[in-house]
């Protein structure tokens, strides 16, 4: 894939985490065929499919609870990463050597639903979730990680 269709699914990967309805961070995630150079599959953290505009309906569950950040991964909103994989099974979409845009380090949980996926590379763009993560899993299990840049205003480059 050209470095300048990568940019550009950057960018689409940051619109499309504006819209999560979490309080606490909005997280995208893009799932590319990297031959192709077509999006696959798209998702975005929040609450569950059919069950209210947040994780506990109109509540954060996160927030009631008083979960500190990072921890315990089972509260709370759907991640980004899981809508793709989930909505890639639901739709019969083949995730195999697929590439994974993400808007921050894919947490443990999501880590092993995109080894187990197939996806061979995830980009995460930077100035995303930097909790307890997934990376070194991914990593140790042959998913090639690149951290990448999120875009910058063209006026202020030198």
């Amino acid at each position: 894939m050209k470095e300048k269709h990568l940019r550009i699914r950057i960018e689409q990967c940051l619109a499309l985490s504006k819209a999560s309805n979490c309080p606490r961070r909005k997280f995208g995630a893009l799932l590319l065929d990297p031959k192709r150079n077509v999006i696959l599959m798209d998702g975005y953290n929040g609450g569950p499919r059919g069950g209210g505009h947040l994780c506990g309906g109109d509540d954060c569950l996160r927030d009631t609870l008083g979960v500190q950040s990072g921890t315990r991964m089972e509260i709370g909103c759907h991640h980004a990463e899981m809508n793709v994989v989930c909505n890639c099974a639901a739709s019969g979409v083949a995730t195999q050597d697929a590439w994974l845009i993400v808007t921050g380090e894919p947490c443990m949980m999501c880590s092993k639903l995109i080894h187990h996926a197939g996806i061979s590379r995830v980009y995460v763009v930077s100035g995303g979730y930097a909790g307890a993560n997934g990376i070194d899993y991914l990593m140790s299990h042959g998913v090639e990680v690149v951290y990448t840049e999120g875009p910058k205003d063209p006026r202020l480059s030198v």
